[in-house]
């Protein structure tokens, strides 16, 4: 593990980069490893806070799942613990102290491959986080096998590996890089100076120049630099890699986050493409929607073992509870018009979701603890009529990650 330029990359340029004194005012959360959103795509609703959780961070980097975990966990189910787990000391004490400026206790902070990692020592876990990890190994596979087993029979996995058709010209400038700034052979400090210049020559005609949604070469100093162009092992997974990734593990994807930019039918309206599509088996679309949309460049999403039968809870149960994520719902039921269709946007690509006419309504009433059929009993309209459009409001919603289904009890989620 000395002679690793991987962990050697992270030593010097700890990524992504943070400042811990950015804790005192905000949060950084994102997918996977929301609680609600786990909630619902692992552990079919019914996650019980008020028992001890064991989460683990995987190849934590500088922390933001972990953090983000520790922080959810600290707020809603305090008994419960993260295990953070990197090669990189460098990245870790980043961590430590943006945990520390939080006050942060239930974390703890390992040097540790995951490929190290043995049930007997640190048991298993109900939940593990690892994002932008599995595709800078040498043996991915090894890795996710790893992690299957310290995984609890009934947890789950939220996963990130990079895509490849959003990061276009990043393969091309990383072979040239290799022949020209190649590892070992310069300083590091050179090594940068030659990408900055050879980023300067690049001709109108590299897919580089014409990809707008890479940024951290920009936005990130030398860390995202390095991190995207001089990386000594980075390969990208398309939907059917990583679906046989997981296979192999056996494990089964849940869902890839959000779901709607993996339903080909949000992209598509003409009727005959829409039927053809409609025809193919739900691993088959998310790849088509891949094909389609051309510009993923990660893949998030939600795993668990493959005899593991859970699913999400049904939007036409009575009993479940919607959650809304970082939505105020009356705010957004005032600013709704009817027959008014939500427009977001993704990789470009600016989409009209449809709402339903009792959208606003519904999400006047929707507080994360009132079930269903609570909801649904303010309403004059039949019990039909309110499961009916609450579905397809959920179909968007979910769609795009701002809705899920919880079974009761549900705490609230701080404020």
């Amino acid at each position: 593990m000395a002679d690793d330029p991987v962990r050697s990359q992270y030593e010097a340029y700890p990524y992504p980069v943070r400042d811990p004194a950015d804790e005192r005012r905000r949060l950084i959360v994102g997918s996977p490893s929301h609680l609600d959103e786990l909630n619902h795509h692992v552990f079919g609703g019914k996650m019980d806070f008020t028992r001890p959780w064991r989460m683990l961070a995987a190849g934590g980097g500088t922390g933001d799942a972990a953090i983000m975990m520790a922080q959810q966990l600290a707020d809603r189910a305090p008994a419960s613990e993260v295990l953070y787990i990197d090669i990189a000391d460098g990245a870790r004490r980043i961590a430590e102290a943006r945990a520390q400026a939080r006050g942060l206790r239930n974390i703890r902070f390992r040097r540790l491959s995951l490929l190290e990692l043995d049930p007997a020592e640190v048991g298993r876990f109900d939940y593990i986080d690892c994002c932008g990890v599995l595709h800078h190994l040498a043996d991915p596979a090894a890795g996710l096998r790893a992690l299957t087993g310290v995984l609890a029979d009934d947890g789950g996995l939220g996963l990130m590996l990079y895509a490849p058709h959003g990061r276009d010209g990043v393969y091309p400038m990383q072979a040239m890089l290799r022949t020209v700034a190649a590892h070992g052979a310069i300083t590091d400090d050179r090594r940068l100076d030659i990408t900055r210049r050879l980023l300067r020559q690049l001709p109108d005609t590299h897919p580089l120049k014409r990809n707008p949604f890479l940024r951290d070469h920009l936005e990130q100093g030398d860390a995202g630099l390095y991190d995207l162009f001089l990386h000594a092992r980075d390969r990208p997974f398309t939907v059917p890699e990583t679906l046989a990734l997981c296979h192999d593990a056996a494990l089964r994807v849940t869902t890839f986050i959000e779901p709607a930019f993996y339903d080909p039918l949000t992209f598509l309206a003409d009727p005959i493409l829409r039927t053809r599509v409609q025809a193919l088996s739900r691993e088959d679309r998310w790849a088509f929607a891949e094909r389609l949309a051309g510009a993923m460049r990660k893949h998030v999403f939600y795993a668990v073992r493959a005899a593991n039968p859970v699913t999400p809870p049904a939007p036409d149960d009575p009993a479940a509870v919607p959650v809304l994520r970082d939505v105020d719902g009356p705010a957004v039921a005032r600013q709704l018009q009817p027959g008014v269709a939500l427009t977001v946007g993704f990789e470009g690509i600016s989409l009209r979701l449809p709402l339903p006419p009792l959208a606003g309504a519904i999400l006047r009433r929707i507080d994360g603890r009132r079930s269903l059929a609570e909801i649904g009993a303010g309403f004059a309209a039949e019990p039909d009529v309110f499961f009916r459009q609450f579905g397809q409001l959920h179909a968007t919603l979910n769609g795009i990650g701002k809705l899920y289904l919880a079974r009761p009890p549900v705490p609230l989620p701080p404020h």
